[in-house]
């Protein structure tokens, strides 16, 4: 059975779906003001991966991402660019579709804009005003107050003693409590607002706070209680502790909490010199400048190789590596007629793949499970275990590609031996050499003597075997 890491109990529990045979899941999705980045890149990877397996184990997914298109930063991106918010958001949400594409993620069944939920986070606001949850500022703003909500804390492991010593929170004359935070914003001029009935000096107008929009779509496309919500690290405070509150107050019964969520799933953090990647802190790569130099299979490999919960180190030395480890899978496929096939999870392979993935998604011990059959498609030349290689990492969406397709795509350039092309050098060696056998078994000599020549030239010197050919620097 499976296992996921729950955020919330801190430990690895069987996953029971409420229902059985389908499964809800909510992930936190992107602040749609400018170009992805690798953080963002690792959630749609992470969680694509997720609902992937849970589709091969035979559950029926309704997987729900959300896009943020009203926000501080957008409205500030906004008018420093003289645009409308409708055009900057869509912008960037078309830039993020198309990024997401390359990466080889499934879109999600349903991506909900915050703006076309408005009218469900005012009604929302409302309840909790109603139950004695939140209250209505004489400016206009509405805040909750996390004195009345018995379990705030509860994610992060941390009392509200703790948080108001460890936290830095905007002071706000108009809070009843520091750690009180808004969900409804006044208007302000230059900002797009929404009527409401919570009064203050602009007659009710204003717009939402971020944390009130996910508990707002959630419950409309899940209802009180769903299965899985998910996101990013960075997330779990106090966005994912403030869903908790407004979510599990507004929908109480009798004064009691009604549970929000049963699995909450957190990847961790891209990390850059051992700093987190954040656009806050400058030191953050958008997908696109990634793309620009790797292969966007080879970014998604990066992702993948790495468990969703430990952090995620960047550097140009560590995607080198994981081209050249994906070139070693697509050169075990080249030159056999694999295909997808329907597996047989006795085989003992299959068997260990699913061990692996069924313990919290554990890809690092799966992607070793690819290596070992790609081990033993060299050396047995089974078109059988070529096609169980090619339709386990299809799981991953990965190694879908003709692998002739893939070995020669545009950041991948064979025939030159600059000083530049150094890091491709084994994975080119063992296409050459691929290519010289295939040569010498056609009889056609010349050919494979050229190829011997040019790595010669090159300072590859290779040594033919009984048990094949292997290759040494001069």
């Amino acid at each position: 059975m499976l296992k996921i890491y729950n955020t919330l109990a801190r430990e690895k529990q069987f996953f029971t779906p409420i229902v059985a045979g389908k499964v809800s899941m909510y992930v936190c999705g992107m602040t749609v003001y400018d170009y992805c980045h690798l953080g963002h890149a690792r959630v749609m990877v992470v969680f694509d991966m997720v609902s992937r397996w849970l589709r091969t184990s035979g559950y029926d997914v309704n997987y729900v991402r959300n896009i943020t298109d009203i926000d501080d930063k957008i409205i500030k991106r906004a008018n420093e660019n003289g645009e409308t918010i409708g055009q900057l958001t869509q912008r960037f949400i078309d830039a993020m579709d198309e990024d997401s594409a390359k990466l080889g993620v499934i879109r999600p069944t349903m991506e909900p804009k915050a703006t076309e939920f408005v009218d469900g986070m005012i009604k929302m606001i409302a309840t909790l005003i109603e139950k004695g949850f939140a209250y209505a500022a004489d400016n206009g703003d509405v805040f909750y107050s996390v004195n009345n909500f018995e379990g705030y804390g509860k994610l992060s492991g941390k009392s509200l003693e703790d948080l108001r010593a460890g936290e830095r929170v905007e002071v706000d004359s108009h809070k009843k409590d520091a750690m009180d935070f808004v969900l409804w914003k006044s208007a302000k001029p230059n900002e797009p607002s929404w009527d409401s009935p919570f009064g203050g000096p602009n007659g009710g107008k204003g717009r939402p706070g971020w944390h009130i929009e996910c508990s707002a779509m959630s419950a409309h496309y899940f209802g009180e209680h769903f299965d899985i919500h998910g996101g990013g690290q960075d997330l779990q405070f106090p966005h994912h502790e403030n869903e908790i509150a407004q979510s599990e107050a507004a929908h109480s019964h009798d004064g009691k909490p009604c549970q929000m969520v049963n699995y909450w799933m957190h990847n961790g953090f891209v990390r850059v010199d051992d700093e987190k990647m954040s656009k806050s802190l400058g030191n953050f790569f958008t997908i696109r400048t990634v793309l620009e130099k790797y292969d966007a299979e080879v970014v998604r490999f990066f992702i993948l190789r790495a468990h969703y919960r430990s952090p995620l180190n960047y550097s140009d030395a560590h995607l080198d590596d994981a081209k050249l480890a994906l070139t070693r899978l697509y050169t075990a496929l080249r030159g056999h007629a694999a295909a997808n096939i329907i597996i047989d999870w006795q085989h003992p392979q299959a068997a260990r793949f699913k061990v692996a993935m069924d313990d919290d998604f554990n890809t690092p011990e799966a992607m070793a499970v690819l290596f070992d059959l790609a081990n033993e498609v060299n050396k047995t030349k089974s078109v059988e275990t070529a096609s169980l290689l090619k339709t386990l990492s299809g799981i991953l969406g990965l190694l879908q590609r003709n692998p002739d397709d893939f070995l020669q795509a545009k950041n991948y350039v064979y025939g030159s031996y600059s000083t530049s092309f150094s890091v491709d050098l084994e994975g080119h060696v063992s296409i050459q050499i691929v290519k010289r056998n295939e040569a010498k078994k056609a009889k056609n000599f010349a050919e494979a003597d050229l190829i011997r020549k040019e790595l010669a030239d090159a300072g590859i010197i290779l040594e033919d075997t009984p048990q094949g050919t292997t290759w040494r620097r001069a």
